[in-house]
């Protein structure tokens, strides 16, 4: 974990006491960003949320008693209006995945880059803290394991790239400003239930569980072997939780500068390996057997290495997280 603290900043934003604070998320319809709010509703019920989406990829329209506004992060006077009054931004909008970045690469780089600046510079000129999420995808093919946020940056894909360029500028305007943390996010999976609505996103996990419940062939990409570290998403979003509660007590100290923090669990395995978990799982509930075959890889820029463990042990001192979700277990839940 890297840490950097700058106390050059103004009086307005020092050493501020908060006795409800608001929280914002950013991408709030979407699979993570609609967790954040119900973990943020359940643990603390009596702080203000404000949750805005543009609904590219939404998900539901609200979440509880509170609804999402419509607002684009590119949209720098919009955006601006929506976040005002919030002390914590949790920022989740982006176009996310190597795929959907490699399509739209213009849209990846307004949303992503542009979008995360806006984001950033609300936060320098309010204060406002921030918690921002920007992937494993920044590593490329990492070279020492166990993986930590304090590794070369070196993107294979335009999707890395991206999240590359909102990680440096968050450390940019961060210094002497706010306090902000940085996720190095390893590989989600799980579904989760929102006011009666299953939110979810093809991730390989879920990707395969869904395959095979419908009995078709599990399609792993050549060689198999990759390996990926792989989390929950409520363990994640439980993660946001426990940042906004470190990222107050700085604030009210007047700390400023970047922390990053590893968000992973010890769940490290090749993509072939868990194809085979799922095929068991839906064999034991269902009474199925899907097949499992391997086909050309169709991505240039992908990860190719056979090991992913992640050190996460200072994320749980100092954030006091811990991933509770289990692959196995919650493969035969998700059944």
């Amino acid at each position: 974990m890297t840490e950097t603290t700058d106390t050059e900043i103004d009086e307005e934003s020092s050493g501020k006491e908060i006795e409800t604070p608001t929280i914002a998320v950013t991408g709030a319809a979407g699979y993570i960003g609609s967790r954040v709010i119900v973990e943020f509703q359940e643990a603390y019920p009596e702080w203000e949320l404000i949750a805005i989406d543009n609904q590219y990829r939404g998900q539901v329209d609200s979440i509880g008693d509170v609804d999402i506004e419509h607002v684009d992060v590119r949209n720098r006077d919009r955006l601006e209006d929506a976040l005002a009054g919030a002390d914590v931004v949790c920022h989740l909008a982006a176009i996310s995945g190597v795929d959907d970045c490699d399509k739209n690469p213009d849209l990846a780089y307004e949303v992503n880059v542009t979008g995360t600046n806006n984001v950033a510079w609300f936060c320098r000129k309010t204060g406002a803290a921030l918690a921002f999420p920007f992937s494993m995808a920044v590593l490329g093919d990492p070279e020492e394991f166990p993986i930590t946020a304090d590794q070369p940056r070196d993107p294979l894909n335009w999707y890395g790239r991206t999240k590359l360029l909102g990680e440096r500028s968050i450390e940019a305007f961060a210094d002497g400003a706010f306090p902000a943390h940085l996720f190095l996010k390893s590989n989600l999976y799980g579904e989760h239930v929102v006011d009666g609505t299953e939110v979810g996103k093809p991730t390989v996990i879920n990707f395969f569980v869904n395959r095979a419940i419908a009995g078709e062939t599990l399609t792993v990409y050549e060689p198999g072997t990759q390996a990926r570290n792989f989390v929950h998403v409520k363990d994640v979003a439980r993660a946001y939780v426990r940042s906004a509660e470190r990222l107050l007590e700085q604030f009210a100290s007047g700390e400023t500068g970047t922390e990053t923090y590893e968000i992973a669990s010890d769940e490290d395995m090749s993509v072939v390996e868990v194809a085979g978990i799922v095929r068991e799982a839906v064999l034991e509930e269902c009474e199925i057997e899907p097949e499992i075959e391997l086909v050309e890889n169709p991505r240039a820029g992908e990860t190719m290495v056979d090991e992913f463990e992640v050190e996460i042990s200072q994320t749980k001192q100092r954030l006091n997280w811990v991933p509770k979700n289990r692959i196995r277990l919650s493969i035969h839940e998700s059944i």
